[in-house]
C-alpha cells in the first residue's frame, strides 16, 4: 500500500498561496492561509508577548522570581521521566508523542490530528498531513529535518467539517497557533508540543549528514542524546555515536541555522499543553505537563507508560560560560570549536560522566538559547530587541554579564 494512500491527503502546498518571503520565518503556514496579514499579530518573530499568551493558555503566566524551574521551562503541573512499557516501532523515541494522538482519535476526542510524516520522496523531509484514522498514526512516527508548513492546513481541516483537533508542533508553529487559537472557532484543541533548538532546511541537513558519514543516504536516524552524543542508525542496521565535540560544526556555513533558530526564544514549546521530549532524560523523555488538557494527554497512555521522577546532577555555570565566549567569538556565526583535537576525546570522555545532567542539562540548554538569542539579535537584528526579547529572557542571561541596554 502506497503511504500516500493511507492518510488524508492535504491539498499540495502549491495550491496554497507562496510563503510571504520575510528574513525572519519559519514558514509555519499561516502566510499560505487566506489571510497572510495575520502573521503581523501571530509570529513569534515579531513581537511575541509570552506572558499574556501563557496566563490565557495555562491560566497563570511562568513564576520569573527564580525560586521556580518555571523560568526556564515555562508554566507546569508537574515534569516527568517517561518512555512507553513497550517502544513503537518506527518511533524517534518510544512512540509517546503519536500514541498520545491515537488515543485522542481512538476516543473520539479529536476529528482529525495535524503532525508531519516523511515524504513520499525524501524520508527527512518533513509534509503536513490531517489524520483522521487510528491506524494511520503510525506513519507520522520519527524525526524529520525541515521547515514545514503545518498551520496551512488549519483552513482545509475546519473546511472538512473538524471542529475538534490536536496538533504536534514545534515552538514557532504552537505560538502562531495559540495567537489566533480565539479566532479559529474551534471546539477543543489538543497541542502536544515538541522541544525545539535548531531548524535548517532539508538541503541543509543533508550536507550536515554528509559530513558525518561518506554515504548520508544510508543514514536512517539520528539523534542528539542527553549524553552528549549523537547516535546514526543506517539502513544496514548499523549504529554509529559521535560525541558532541567531535561534530563537524565549523565546517558548516554561518547560515546552516537561521537567525529565527539562533533567536527562538521558546526552547521548551511553553505553550503546549504537555511538552514530549528529551531535554534532560537522563535515558528517557521528558513530559511537562502544563494544565488539565496536558494531564488528560498523559492519563490517555494509562498503564502503557512507565514515569518516575527526573534526576539532576553537575553544575552548568562553567559549561554555559564556555558556550558564551563561543558565540561571542564567532560574531553571529555559528559557535567556534576551538579545542585542539588532542584534547577533544578526553573532554569527550568526561563530560558524560561529569558534565551537567537531568533538570540540570536542560537548565543548561535553556540557558545557552537565552544567551544566543540575544548576541545575535546584538550583531544582526539590533532594532528588534525591544520587541522579540521577552523579560524572562534577560532574567535567564543576567547572570552571564548580558543586561539589557538602552533600546534593547
Amino acid at each position: 500500500m502506497n503511504l500516500q494512500d493511507t492518510l488524508t491527503s492535504p491539498p499540495p502546498l502549491e495550491n496554497f498561496r507562496d510563503a510571504v518571503p520575510r528574513k525572519m520565518c519559519t514558514d509555519c503556514g499561516i502566510s499560505r492561509t487566506s489571510n497572510p496579514a495575520r502573521c503581523g499579530t501571530a509570529c513569534q518573530f515579531i513581537k511575541p508577548d509570552y506572558e499574556t499568551q501563557e496566563h490565557r493558555v495555562h491560566g497563570k503566566a511562568r513564576d520569573k522570581s527564580g525560586q521556580s524551574d518555571e523560568l526556564f521551562f515555562g508554566p507546569f503541573k508537574k515534569i516527568v521521566r517517561a518512555k512507553m512499557a513497550e517502544p513503537r516501532e518506527g518511533a524517534q523515541w518510544t512512540g509517546i508523542s503519536t500514541t498520545i494522538a491515537e488515543r485522542l482519535l481512538e476516543r473520539g476526542k479529536v476529528d482529525a490530528v495535524l503532525a508531519m510524516k516523511p515524504d513520499p520522496e525524501d524520508r527527512w523531509k518533513p509534509l503536513p498531513v490531517i489524520v483522521t484514522k487510528v491506524q494511520d498514526m503510525k506513519h507520522c512516527r520519527g524525526m524529520r529535518m525541515g521547515y514545514a508548513p503545518i498551520l496551512a492546513l488549519l483552513e482545509p481541516a475546519m473546511e472538512a467539517g473538524h471542529k475538534r483537533i490536536a496538533i504536534v508542533g514545534i515552538p514557532c508553529q504552537v505560538y502562531a497557533l495559540r495567537a489566533l487559537e480565539k479566532e479559529l472557532g474551534l471546539e477543543r484543541l489538543y497541542v502536544i508540543g515538541t522541544p525545539c533548538s535548531d531548524n535548517t532546511t532539508t538541503e541543509n541537513f543533508y550536507q550536515f549528514l554528509g559530513l558525518l558519514n561518506e554515504k548520508p543516504a544510508t543514514i536512517s536516524y539520528l539523534e542528539f542524546r542527553a549524553d552528549y552524543k549523537v547516535e546514526l542508525r543506517f539502513d544496514d542496521g548499523r549504529k554509529q555515536e559521535i560525541p558532541f565535540l567531535k561534530l563537524p560544526i565549523s565546517k558548516l556555513p554561518d547560515d546552516f541555522f537561521p537567525l529565527t533558530c539562533r533567536t527562538c526564544v521558546d526552547y521548551t514549546n511553553a505553550l503546549s499543553d504537555i511538552t514530549v521530549g528529551y531535554m534532560g532524560g537522563q535515558g528517557d523523555q521528558w513530559l511537562i505537563v502544563r494544565n488539565e488538557r496536558g494531564q488528560e494527554l498523559l492519563d490517555l497512555l494509562g498503564d502503557d507508560v512507565v514515569v518516575s521522577e527526573p534526576g539532576t546532577r553537575g553544575k552548568r555555570q562553567k559549561h554555559v560560560e564556555g558556550f558564551k565566549k563561543n558565540v561571542e567569538l564567532a560574531a553571529g556565526g555559528l559557535p567556534l570549536r576551538s579545542m585542539p583535537d588532542f584534547v577533544r576525546p578526553i573532554v569527550s570522555w568526561l563530560m558524560p560522566k561529569i558534565g551537567p545532567a537531568g533538570q540540570e542539562f536542560a537548565r543548561t540548554r535553556v540557558e545557552m538559547k537565552a544567551i544566543e538569542t540575544v548576541l545575535h539579535l546584538r550583531n544582526k537584528m539590533p532594532a528588534q530587541m525591544k520587541n522579540m526579547i521577552p523579560d524572562h529572557i534577560w532574567l535567564l542571561v543576567k547572570n552571564y554579564g548580558l543586561t539589557k541596554k538602552d533600546g534593547e
